[in-house]
């Protein structure tokens, strides 16, 4: 394979102001991989700040009402409440190993950010979090939980006011300020070495949730179920089980209103191959190149592009895709709640209602694990005004 490239997808289209940046970041990352003492201070946070392992959770009254066997891998009970701790707190901790003192960051629906925030006031650095208006007026609690912490929130008001352009602004800042900076990449995308970072920091996710099943049930399971926003928590879960060729394994994107409407984030619904970000993958796009505006109630899977290793894992046909509308979402967001006493983050619901149609087709008692990638206290005030 060549160098920072799944297949076709990946490489490092960036400005040759950041080539260096990129290059010391890959090399420094090999060094900490490799480092005793950092990968065990790892270790060490992964139990104490963060709380892990985090639970493999049976669904029973879930279970019952499909006629399945449902686990949810629990993200949600992760310090700060979604699996962005993961990723975040071990980049924070290769900053400091490559002596930066600075941290920036894009955020969607705010758990990235919060979880930025928050690794860096364990670690003493300074932290700047950008995120869209939109985004920001969607995800309050979360921009309040960010500046409890000390970070700086930087509103971005261009383009669509979301993610995609979140990440526009924090780059222009890593380009000015290279030297003191290490940019917080929360998503398995962007210009590589990030989305093999990323995923790498994710797959405890999996590896844990291995030997839980294993454990519980004596067995692998049938399914494996996450959503799929840049790709992180979904490669998480997925990694560790690609070797198992029994292990069906199925990411869940953003329908929004439905494809047909053009109000979706669907890349493999409704993109084709394309450059954003720094790297090559699925991207929604117009005939022109242009970037389309996506639509999603859920604003961590507003993204018009996917991470480069599904897109590759995909065209191997180890990993299928779906998708489901908001209106799916939200009903599965307030099953979940009043089945198992569990309120889902909007992303994680996504997944959660891919199940109750994989339940239909597929013989009864399978044995799926859904990963509950975040809590939905930040969606409250979304939920409550789309039923006001």
């Amino acid at each position: 394979m060549k160098k920072g490239y799944f297949g076709e997808f990946g490489g490092q289209f960036v400005p040759e102001t950041l080539m260096q940046a990129l290059t010391d970041t890959e090399q420094a990352y090999k060094k900490f991989k490799k480092n005793k003492k950092a990968q065990t201070e790892f270790a060490r946070l992964l139990r104490e700040f963060v709380g892990r392992p985090t639970p493999l959770y049976f669904a029973q009254r879930l279970s019952e009402k499909l006629s399945q066997e449902i686990y949810l891998k629990r993200e949600d009970l992760a310090h700060t409440g979604a699996h962005k701790i993961n990723n975040a707190l071990g980049q924070a901790l290769l900053a400091k190993f490559m002596g930066k003192k600075r941290i920036i960051a894009e955020t969607g629906a705010g758990q990235h950010g919060v979880a930025t925030a928050a690794a860096a006031a364990k670690l003493g650095l300074e932290c700047v979090v950008y995120m869209g208006r939109v985004d920001i007026e969607r995800q309050k609690p979360n921009v309040i939980r960010m500046k409890l912490l000390g970070a700086k929130v930087v509103p971005v008001l261009s383009g669509s006011q979301t993610l995609k352009d979140a990440i526009n602004e924090a780059i222009r800042d890593w380009v000015a300020n290279i030297k003191t900076t290490h940019y917080l990449l929360g998503s398995a995308l962007g210009p590589h070495p990030y989305p093999s970072i990323v995923r790498d920091f994710q797959k405890v996710i999996g590896k844990e949730a291995r030997a839980q099943i294993l454990r519980v049930a004596g067995r692998l399971p049938d399914y494996l179920i996450a959503c799929v926003g840049g790709g992180s928590n979904s490669l998480g879960l997925f990694y560790q089980f690609l070797s198992d060729a029994k292990v069906k394994m199925i990411g869940v994107e953003a329908g929004g209103l439905g494809i047909k409407s053009g109000k979706h984030a669907a890349r493999f619904f409704g993109g084709r191959l394309g450059i954003l970000h720094g790297t090559k993958s699925f991207l929604l796009q117009d005939e022109f190149g242009q970037i389309l505006t996506t639509h999603s109630v859920s604003a961590g899977l507003d993204y018009p592009s996917v991470g480069p290793e599904h897109s590759f894992l995909r065209g191997l046909g180890r990993i299928k895709y779906s998708f489901v509308t908001d209106q799916q979402a939200l009903e599965a967001f307030h099953n979940l709640s009043q089945l198992e006493g569990i309120i889902p983050a909007l992303e994680s619901a996504h997944a959660v209602a891919y199940v109750f149609q994989l339940a239909k087709k597929i013989p009864k008692n399978q044995l799926i694990i859904i990963n509950l990638s975040g809590r939905g206290d930040k969606d409250l005030e979304t939920v409550k005004e789309l039923y006001e």
